[in-house]
């Protein structure tokens, strides 16, 4: 390689520099990519509400926001979908685990439907390396119940066997012990 293409190649990597941390910490979308994402939201959020407690328009809605994802080739959410039913995620969440408290019970299968399909497409995006790992993780353990597990198994080790005797301990190690120390008594 020449000096000049050695050059080069420095000052591209010089300029590749992490960002700053506002950087990191704003949202990374073009003008035109960030009113796609207030259109496709603005869409679900002029929906007219429905009656919550029709399971035959609950089910009509969720399938909306997925066919509404689709035309706007959007990634469905948790969020989403709760904005798309008029409901917040507290009450999405009890419908899903059949909390008795649930006004609805019966959508219990609807809810785990949805969610597992949600979570089927993200793990299919993190496969496929569409989306950041850390943002995949994020999702999984916010929505899905996912946790950071290490399992520690305890082995008692005991090298003088399971049981004691005080007896046997003595004999064993009697003739180890000098029993004629300068300055030191032994009883016996």
């Amino acid at each position: 390689m020449e000096q000049k293409e050695i050059q080069n190649i420095g000052e591209v990597v010089a300029k590749k520099q992490r960002p700053k941390k506002s950087e990191q910490m704003s949202v990374q979308a073009t003008p035109d990519e960030n009113k796609r994402y207030i259109k496709h939201v603005m869409e679900t959020f002029k929906m007219p509400k429905i009656d919550i407690n029709d399971p035959a328009q609950v089910q009509a809605r969720i399938e909306w926001y997925f066919n509404h994802c689709i035309k706007d080739g959007m990634k469905p959410t948790v969020a989403g979908i709760c904005n798309a039913l008029k409901i917040d995620r507290q009450t999405f969440y009890r419908w899903g685990t059949g909390d008795r408290r649930s006004e609805t019970p019966e959508y219990g299968l609807m809810v785990k439907n949805a969610k597992s399909t949600i979570q089927d497409l993200w793990e299919q995006y993190a496969s496929d390396g569409k989306v950041n790992p850390v943002t995949f993780i994020f999702l999984m353990k916010n929505h899905f119940g996912y946790a950071d597990k290490q399992e520690v198994v305890v082995t008692p080790n005991a090298p003088l066997g399971d049981t004691t005797d005080i007896k046997a301990l003595e004999d064993q190690y009697r003739d180890s012990v000098p029993l004629d120390v300068e300055g030191v008594e032994i009883d016996e």
